[in-house]
């Protein structure tokens, strides 16, 4: 496992830099949106709070409009470059840039690193949806069009409407929220000719499993619902996937996207 070292005394704040003292008592926006019963005078800042919310999806539409065809990676920040995943993902990245797709990460290390390398280095768009963190969570070096986020809601909606699909790598928590978001939109009807790719069988096929053991043989989701995943194993089946994919051949979405 990475070791992080001690979480750092300052940090970024939307449009601010905080240290010391200053970083420990702010939080994060999250935090501090979700701390209500611990904060007396929460109920009298939510309509400021609401109109930054609408500030930061308006930031991320008027960004993001006109970038074209994208596609999502997610995968964990912890991968090294000596890792087949990042090696994949960098191939992943290069190969989407020359079918003519944006890629579009967390903008972090790792998986997300590799893929805006593959696309930055193909002379694609690269773009990375940066998110606040406690221990400030720096832009990987291959981003060519960065956007801040402080809410979490807000940044998974800009992955969504503005990508054709998701290719998800192994990773954390982050990540199978991630997975878990696009699976409920695909099956709910909410996103529509929406490939959400899986990379690599040995690290997915034991959850795929249980999904199967529990969720389907529990009547908790149909068997077709499987279905909605596709487990690929090279880089180059990942991006024929996408290849395959044109704007006139793509279904139109529906409104809830």
């Amino acid at each position: 496992m990475v070791n992080f070292g001690p979480k750092p005394k300052n940090g970024r704040r939307g449009r601010l830099t905080v240290r010391g003292k200053a970083a420990e008592r702010m939080g994060t926006a999250d935090e501090r949106l979700l701390m209500r019963e611990r904060d007396s005078e929460f109920v009298h800042t939510d309509p400021w709070r609401a109109l930054r919310i609408l500030g930061e999806f308006v930031d991320g539409f008027d960004a993001l409009a006109r970038v074209g065809h994208c596609v999502s990676v997610f995968g964990s920040a912890r991968m090294t470059e000596s890792d087949p995943y990042y090696q994949a993902a960098l191939k992943v990245g290069r190969g989407l840039a020359e079918a003519g797709f944006g890629v579009i990460t967390g903008g972090g290390p790792g998986v997300m690193e590799a893929a805006n390398r593959g696309a930055f280095e193909a002379g694609g768009m690269s773009i990375g949806c940066n998110i606040e963190l406690p221990h400030e969570q720096h832009v990987n070096e291959y981003v060519n069009l960065q956007i801040d986020f402080r809410y979490f809601f807000v940044r998974k909606t800009m992955f969504v409407k503005y990508s054709e699909g998701f290719v998800v790598f192994p990773g954390g928590f982050g990540t199978m929220d991630e997975l878990f978001e696009a699976l409920t939109l695909i099956q709910t009807g909410k996103t529509r000719g929406f490939p959400l790719v899986l990379y690599g069988s040995e690290f997915w096929d034991d959850l795929v499993a249980w999904m199967r053991s529990r969720l389907v043989s529990d009547g908790l989701i149909s068997a077709e619902d499987l279905d909605l995943m596709h487990i690929l194993n090279s880089p180059e089946e990942v991006c024929e996937v996408f290849a395959q994919m044109s704007p006139a051949a793509r279904p139109t979405p529906s409104t809830g996207r």
